[in-house]
């Protein structure tokens, strides 16, 4: 069987993740695709080669989410005893948004169809998204009597704003990718055809800054979510030390003044 997350970097620094598993739409509740996704993530962080990532699904779906054939009573990740299910959650999918939440390296999901329930949620665990004309959104739990337990009523208000992150959790309603480029869901809808080339574009911007301040500047983001300000500033005060000490700071300053493109090294 093929690997059920695949991972590839090119020579730019940027990396594609992709979830493989087509035939089931691309769920993400099953320990291999888990246990895939905190692989790549952890191989990200450690390479200083990695400046971005893309994060799109194979087939015609982004991610379906749960496999709801494995739903039942004794299957997945509901063992039956609520004990244990409770157990499978916090070894399982719950790791996902604690592994994004600590990753440095920005990452952009270029949703290519279907995001739903867990799907969708992947995607907030993500920097950035764009999306194909054909994608679609739903945090769609509630229609089948469960809620989110992968973090989602944390991070749909993040990125939506709590009152159409509670419309879109208490409906369960599916909104397409007008809607979502409308409340905010997503920045870009382009043709399906262009979503791969429009998402490279995004990441060959982000790819083309020095490293270390990308890296920062997004852990700065993250902390900002949850952090009081007194807290954000005192961090913003040591990154700005780090990053003042960087050779790529000198070589933008440098290039700047000499109107000239800058050469960085990632030092």
């Amino acid at each position: 069987m093929d690997a059920a997350v695949l991972y590839e970097v090119d020579a730019q620094g940027i990396a594609t993740i992709t979830l493989n598993r087509p035939e089931l739409r691309n769920p993400i509740s099953e320990a291999e695709v888990v246990e895939g996704l905190l692989d790549v993530l952890e191989a990200m962080e450690a390479d200083p080669n990695v400046r971005v990532a893309i994060l799109t699904g194979a087939g015609k779906a982004f991610s379906s989410g749960g496999n709801i054939n494995t739903m039942k009573p004794g299957a997945g990740l509901n063992a039956g005893l609520p004990a244990r299910t409770r157990g499978n959650y916090k070894r399982g999918i719950q790791r996902l948004p604690l592994a994004f939440a600590a990753l440095e390296v920005p990452v952009i999901a270029a949703v290519n169809g279907p995001a739903i329930g867990a799907g969708l949620d992947l995607t907030c665990m993500c920097d950035l998204r764009i999306a194909g004309e054909s994608a679609k959104f739903a945090e769609s739990f509630v229609k089948l009597g469960i809620i989110p337990g992968d973090g989602g009523a944390w991070l749909l208000q993040r990125v939506v704003g709590f009152t159409k992150a509670a419309e879109m959790s208490l409906t369960g309603d599916t909104i397409d990718a007008a809607e979502a480029l409308s409340c905010g869901l997503v920045s870009k809808v382009v043709p399906d055809a262009d979503l791969m080339d429009a998402a490279r574009a995004l990441a060959a911007k982000i790819a083309a800054n020095p490293s270390f301040a990308v890296r920062m500047a997004k852990r700065l983001l993250w902390e900002g979510r949850r952090a009081d300000l007194a807290t954000v500033l005192e961090m913003s005060a040591a990154m700005q030390a780090v990053a003042h000490a960087t050779g790529d700071h000198e070589e933008a300053v440098n290039a700047f003044l000499e109107k000239r493109s800058p050469q960085f090294k990632g030092d």
